[in-house]
């Protein structure tokens, strides 16, 4: 049967009038915070004890809107005997968030987990100058970061950790084993 003519505008009609019919309601923002997803790209936070200065996150940024300055230390030998080493101290890291255009690049290739998204989206300024945040402000940011969610506890177990779990019974069963020896 054909459709009747006319009936496409008359279901659209009345989405119209049910949307007319309720009432709406707004949030006034700077009173009543938003309810914001827990996955949120507010700004990025620097958790600043594992950054090794690697540079990936600068390297790999479109916007080269990463700054990282640093310079090299000598550390003495753990033990006696062994050779000194020289490791990267982080001086500068910084982030000019009127560049950033929010990718997730950087927090994606950092090895060690020193970036990570802040639910925070409050941080505007009257200078544009002022957008750039050095380590400190970063540093702040992190402790808004929220938890990760829990693991499902049907997953399969990661394969590093079974793995961890393996070489440790295997080295229990042979302490175990020598131990029965003596």
């Amino acid at each position: 049967m054909p459709p009747i003519p006319g009936s496409g505008l008359a279901k659209g009609l009345a989405v119209t009038l049910r949307t007319m019919t309720r009432r709406s309601v707004t949030a006034q923002y700077p009173d009543v915070q938003p309810e914001l997803p827990p996955r949120t790209r507010g700004v990025i936070g620097l958790f600043e004890e594992n950054c090794t200065v690697c540079m990936l996150c600068a390297r790999e940024c479109p916007d080269w809107c990463i700054y990282i300055d640093s310079h090299k230390e000598t550390v003495p030998p753990a033990a006696p005997g062994g050779r000194e080493r020289s490791r990267n101290v982080l001086d500068r890291f910084a982030i000019d968030f009127s560049l950033c255009m929010y990718c997730g690049i950087c927090i994606e290739v950092c090895p060690f987990d020193a970036l990570f998204w802040s639910p925070e989206f409050e941080y505007a300024e009257t200078d544009i100058h002022e957008l750039t945040h050095e380590r400190d402000k970063l540093r702040e940011w992190m402790w808004t970061v929220p938890e990760p969610p829990a693991l499902d506890p049907r997953a399969e177990e990661p394969k590093e950790v079974a793995a961890a779990r393996k070489a440790a019974e295997k080295a229990a069963a042979q302490a175990a084993a020598t131990e029965d020896q003596q």
